[in-house]
């Protein structure tokens, strides 16, 4: 059975960092894309980063692009998320996810699992 297990969330001022990790089970992680999203009240499902299942490829939102970085270790079944010049309209609730193949990571719509979530909220 697949599982995504997000953990790292918290409340951090402006400006500050986080380190979200996710630790997969239930598949062999070498073989997905895998990306962070994220999911403020009142608001859509936005894809924020994205890595390829060699890491040889990253992709990111427009609005994280040179904060956050998205990094994975196959052998430690591990996805991770740094986070860094946090902002307010960063506060969130973030999901780990997986697409259903290993090519195309950057397009979001391919994703179709999900973790639970772990919540961000950024105070100014």
């Amino acid at each position: 059975q697949e599982d995504l297990v997000e953990s790292g969330g918290g409340s951090v001022q402006a400006g500050g960092s986080l380190k979200l990790s996710c630790v997969t089970s239930g598949f062999t992680m070498g073989g997905y894309c895998l990306g962070w999203f994220r999911q403020a009240p009142g608001k859509g499902r936005e894809g924020v980063a994205a890595i390829s299942p060699s890491s040889s490829r990253t992709f990111y939102a427009d609005s994280v692009k040179g904060r956050f970085t998205v990094s994975r270790d196959n052998f430690k079944d591990t996805l991770t998320l740094q986070m860094s010049s946090l902002k307010s309209e960063d506060s969130a609730l973030y999901y780990c996810a997986k697409t259903g193949a290993y090519y195309d990571c950057g397009n979001w719509t391919r994703y179709n699992f999900w973790g639970q979530g772990t919540q961000v909220t950024v105070s100014s």
